[in-house]
């Protein structure tokens, strides 16, 4: 028989059980003889070592029987019991209560995770202690004396409370879990005795065992994921880790700025997770999605021009870089980067550099893995110069840096270092700063990488046989896989790796089915998911398939996930001898299209590399504008690259990586852009020519038959014209704002006596917010949309001619034309409009977008005035819509429009009641403090060039006598028609 120090009980469940039943009458009883002293005694101390594994409540309890009372009234008519539970607010206690005094103690962290604790109680005349693990918790004095008595028996694990007026008593709930070196009274409890019957009894207690696992050791919760464990199974807390799943494998980050950038998302902050599932965390980096190339950018803490000052006695001074990610997070950025690059600058005053050309280096930098490198910005490894030296243009041409001439002057060596491989700069050794009079300075920039090589790493499988092979994966216990498809075939296996019975597969069992099965020893097992569509549509389609010792999933792009869990007793290891094969192997149907981003555990497998040295394979795909085309947004062209695709935004009035950034301009008062449709240098139309071809910037033949104008616009002031089209002919287009700040649509294509009208009344559109105006002609159908209101259409008369003959101009602002022009334009033309205009479209024209950004069309604009980019005329508010009593707009056939939810990309949800009234808010006095500065500063700019001579006003000759300046110029030179005199340059831009 064993030391009774040794001895445990169990008094969770019977073996006979099943494995989800639990026992909760498991009740040890101890009678008095099992401790040697007389009935009563002016003291009672209890130690119990326990272990418990339930996440539910639970309690720890022992209680005495006093055989002159009833049969369970514990010391003096009451009882005396210590619980471990944990209550909703998750704060776990203890509590010992006596009669008239309750001890409770908060605890840290629970008790059920399975790991063994002690407990003590001890209760004398005047004070009662309750010690956890070792601690005292709290020492509590009585006001009274306070007797303790110890009856016939004491209850351990649970015992049964007599109901009143009733013979019959109810369990409380028992202890679940095990106990041991039980002592009473200082006296070790013999539970071999007890086992026998001798000195107590027991009920569904196992004595001198303990079934409790431990399954968190070893620990399955990865990424700092904290375990807890139940009787069969354990938990993880994913909780502040960045990962997500049953074992905390899955990173809740995109792998790099390049996957935000398809997901819509536009520069900012990201945390990213290059290794995914792998060892390394998520870091945070700016991601810049401005060009094409979307750059991700690692900062540090190093100010720019640090000035390098102090030395060791061996005269180098050190200048260390402390970076936002370690150096192993960098390395993955690097590792799967297209190109990366960094800035240094060495700013000096007799302070040489790499002692060129033939000495040995004063400075030098470190880089990855610790290695010193003796070339500077501008010029490669194993180069011993800067840029100047590369470009053969130092300032001293007998040496290949300009620092190294050392000149009392200052002088700067800068460039970028791009070998990537020896990125990042970690460390400035800088040596040369000893000397009476040397001075340097030092700037290293943050490191920026473009492109993921990983993200569209692909290889197309040319036909159903052919497959590419990669060593053993290495996934016993934790796998996760995941990767892109498209092709048009139904079925097809996408991956397959074969042990001696284990196995696991991915594959395309139908064109709505997707499969992952596997077999760790247990038996196969497959899960399934269904698509509501086709997905062998040539379209992209995202796989990610999980297996680890708690369950197995698979989801496909977002359809909801199918997962199974894994049985609580088994084999738990996945074990793989065979290659992996991606593709069909062995006789199978093979896949045939094309697959990219293979990722495995973390790791990505060069599907590029390997396709190129394996006979009958193409590495990379096309068509990626297939699957991502709908993200060049407002008319932008999706172009096909070998890695992605880009928007080409050129003949949109957008600008953007998606097209989606709006391009406009501040027009002061007297401002004016035009846009001519012909070509300089190109002759004059003949008057009534007539064509039928789209408008083309190159040859100036318009599609006379159909327009299409899009813009949006503020202002506060009216009248005025918004957009004017001028033509050869008699014909013309207009857009105006009327003295009562409603909106007028002017067309005159000939035919008819005036010109058709299209007056929008009852709305004021000159209130300071912006607003969006989309016209559509085709022959005398006119339909006009405004802001979100539906689309209202229009027919000119069946007397006016259907084509716009001969188009000349375009005018925004103001209307600068020679011959006769309608008088309500002339009306309205002064003193022209003072506003904001944006994302202004005629057909594949966009006139302001040419004059901010250099374009094919830019040569064919002229401004008067110079031209303040702002978007403060874009965005249209969205507004709810009015009632139809009240609303002037209102068609019955038509349903009023109703305002859509802002989404708000951060939060993934919609912003309820349509806008943030505090961010409202914020933004308005933003806006109005913006505005007001941009004023300021022009009317200053203004004022000090006309007080430096540098501002004409280029008045004509009878000024005086003329209605305007314009009738002034026009009267005075007769060959005025399309340009301005190219001599009076400060009026263009």
């Amino acid at each position: 028989m064993g030391s009774p120090h040794h001895q445990t009980i169990l008094g969770i469940r019977q073996f006979k059980c099943s494995k989800n039943e639990i026992i909760d009458d498991a009740v040890l009883t101890l009678t008095k003889s099992i401790v040697k002293r007389g009935p009563s005694v002016q003291f009672l101390f209890v130690r119990v070592l326990f272990e418990n594994s339930l996440v539910r409540n639970t309690q720890l309890t022992w209680a005495q029987e006093n055989n002159n009372r009833s049969p369970f009234v514990p010391l003096l008519s009451s009882e005396t019991k210590t619980e471990v539970r944990q209550p909703p607010a998750d704060l776990p206690h203890i509590q010992a209560s006596l009669p008239a005094t309750t001890v409770e103690v908060m605890l840290s962290s629970g008790l059920n995770d399975g790991q063994w604790h002690e407990v003590r109680f001890l209760a004398k005349e005047n004070f009662v202690i309750l010690t956890i693990d070792g601690d005292e918790a709290s020492a509590v004095r009585t006001n009274s004396p306070l007797q303790v008595k110890t009856g016939e028996k004491y209850f351990f694990g649970g015992y049964r409370n007599q109901m009143n007026n009733s013979s019959h008593s109810v369990l409380q709930p028992s202890f679940q879990g095990c106990m041991q070196l039980i002592q009473v009274d200082d006296q070790l409890v013999n539970l071999y005795e007890v086992a026998q019957r001798r000195p107590g009894s027991f009920a569904n207690v196992s004595i001198d065992m303990c079934a409790i696992i431990d399954r968190c050791v070893p620990n399955h919760c990865e990424h700092g994921g904290k375990c807890s464990q139940t009787w069969d199974s354990f938990i993880c807390t994913c909780d502040e880790t960045g990962y997500s799943g049953a074992t905390c494998h899955n990173s809740i980050y995109e792998p790099s700025c390049e996957a935000y950038k398809h997901l819509g998302q536009t520069s900012n902050y990201y945390w990213i997770d290059p290794d995914g599932s792998g060892p390394l965390g998520p870091l945070k980096v700016y991601c810049n999605m401005t060009e094409d190339k979307v750059w991700t950018i690692v900062s540090h803490d190093l100010q720019m021009q640090t000035t390098v000052v102090g030395y060791n006695p061996e005269k180098y001074s050190v200048t260390q870089l402390i970076y936002s990610a370690s150096m192993d997070q960098i390395s993955a950025i690097t590792n799967s980067a297209e190109y990366c690059e960094q800035y240094i600058s060495y700013f000096c005053k007799m302070s040489r550099l790499l002692n060129t050309p033939d000495g040995s280096p004063y400075t030098w930098w470190v880089g990855k893995a610790n290695e010193k490198h003796y070339y500077w910005g501008g010029s490669g490894p194993g180069i011993q110069k800067c840029a100047c030296g590369i470009e053969r243009n130092c300032t001293d041409p007998k040496y290949y840096c300009n620092c190294d001439a050392d000149y009392k002057q200052w002088r700067k060596d800068a460039g970028f270092l791009s070998y990537k491989d020896h990125l990042p700069v970690s460390q400035v050794v800088v040596g040369d700063t000893d000397r009476q009079g040397s001075e340097a300075k030092l700037s290293v920039g943050p490191l920026r990488c473009q492109g993921d090589r990983n993200y569209w790493n692909a290889a197309s499988f040319p036909n159903p046989s052919s497959y590419l092979h990669f060593s053993t994966f290495q996934g016993e216990t934790s796998a996760d896989i995941s990767f892109y498809f498209k092709t048009l075939i139904p079925r097809g296996v996408f991956l397959e790796n074969l042990g001696n019975t284990d196995f696991i597969k991915l594959e395309l069992k139908s064109a709505t089915e997707v499969s992952f099965s596997f077999d760790v020893g247990n038996g196969p097992v497959e899960i399934v998911v269904r698509s509501p569509s086709p997905l062998n549509d040539d379209q992209w389609h995202r796989v990610t398939a999980e297996r680890n010792v708690k369950q197995a999933s698979l989801q496909v792009d977002r359809l909801p996930q199918q997962s199974r869990k894994a049985p609580t007793e088994g084999h738990t290891r996945l074990e793989l001898y065979s290659q992996l094969f991606v593709g069909g192997a062995g006789g199978q149907q093979g896949f045939l299209g094309c697959i990219r981003s293979l990722r495995m555990n973390g790791v990505t497998l060069d599907l590029e590399e390997r396709a190129k040295v394996t006979s009958g394979f193409k590495s990379g795909c096309s068509g990626h504008c297939t699957s991502y085309g709908a993200n060049c947004e407002n008319g932008g062209k999706c172009i096909e690259k070998y890695h992605g695709y880009s928007c080409d935004c050129s003949n949109t009035a957008y600008d953007g990586t998606f097209c989606n950034k709006d391009v406009g301009a501040f027009f002061e008062e007297g401002m004016w852009l035009r846009y001519n449709f012909q070509a300089p240098g190109s002759g004059a139309k003949e008057s009534g020519s007539r064509s039928e071809n789209s408008l083309d910037p190159q040859n100036g033949a318009p599609d006379l038959a159909r327009e299409e104008i899009c813009f949006s616009f503020s202002t506060t002031k009216a009248p005025c014209i918004l957009l004017y089209v001028s033509s050869f002919t008699t014909d013309f287009l207009a857009v105006l704002v009327k003295p009562t700040g409603s909106l007028q649509i002017r067309y005159s294509l000939g035919g008819t006596r005036e010109p058709y009208n299209i007056d929008v009344d009852h709305r004021s559109m000159a209130n300071g917010q912006p607003h969006s105006v989309n016209v559509t002609r085709h022959e005398r159908t006119i339909t006009l949309k405004l802001d979100h209101y539906p689309s209202v259409s229009y027919h000119l008369p069946s007397s006016s001619d259907t084509l716009f003959n001969s188009p000349k101009s375009l005018f925004l602002g103001k209307v600068i034309e020679t011959g006769k022009i309608d008088q309500e334009i002339h009306k309205y033309n002064t003193p022209g409009f003072t506003g904001c205009l944006s994302r202004v479209q005629f057909n594949q024209i966009a006139p302001l977008k040419a004059a901010l950004r250099q374009t094919n069309a830019s040569a064919r604009v002229h401004t008067q005035g110079e031209l303040v980019e702002s978007n403060c005329g874009a965005s249209p508010l969205t507004l709810a819509p009015m009632s139809s009593a009240t609303d002037p707009w209102h068609l019955d056939h038509l349903d009023s429009a109703s305002a859509d939810f802002p989404y708000n990309p951060g939060q993934g949800q919609a912003i309820r009641n349509g806008v943030n009234r505090n961010s409202a808010i914020i933004g308005g006095v933003i806006a109005v403090v913006i505005f007001t500065i941009l004023c300021t500063l022009v009317f200053l700019i203004r004022y000090m060039f006309r007080h430096k001579g540098t501002y004409h006003t280029n008045e004509a000759k009878g000024a005086e006598s003329a209605e305007s300046a314009d009738a002034a110029i026009m009267s005075n030179d007769p060959n005025f028609t399309e340009t301005i005199d190219e001599s009076k340059k400060e009026w263009l831009i």
